[in-house]
């Protein structure tokens, strides 16, 4: 899932808005799943406040916490956000963005998301 928001927008605020965009995942029998289990965040994240709405909403929140040391664990999933970050801007057009329609950049965007996981289920 992708959102393409202003560079001076903070991460945070965009957090519920991605959560409420994840579309239904089919699965076992019965009726889908619309939101994940756990949502694994880092320290820009720790806020009682998103803690409490992310409960509310069903999901457990690992957040790393402020003022702790490393070695939470959540590291090994962090390295698969930060690795799909580095493969978007191997993509010149999304490195720097060049074009002013926010249209034709979310789909340059969509474009490539696909064409990553494209890669990831051929190998």
């Amino acid at each position: 899932m992708v959102s393409l928001t202003g560079g001076n927008r903070n991460d945070v605020t965009q957090l519920l808005p991605l959560l409420d965009k994840i579309p239904p995942v089919a699965g076992v029998v019965g009726r889908p799943r619309r939101r994940p289990d756990m949502l694994f965040a880092d320290r820009g994240y720790d806020h009682d406040k998103y803690r409490r709405l992310l409960r509310q909403r069903g999901i457990r929140p690992a957040i790393a916490e402020r003022g702790q040391p490393h070695g939470t664990g959540l590291g090994t999933f962090r390295r698969v956000v930060e690795r799909t970050i580095s493969w978007l801007h191997g993509f010149r057009r999304l490195r720097i963005r060049w074009k002013r329609r926010a249209d034709i950049h979310e789909a340059f965007l969509g474009l490539a998301a696909c064409l990553i996981t494209h890669c990831l289920r051929a190998s």
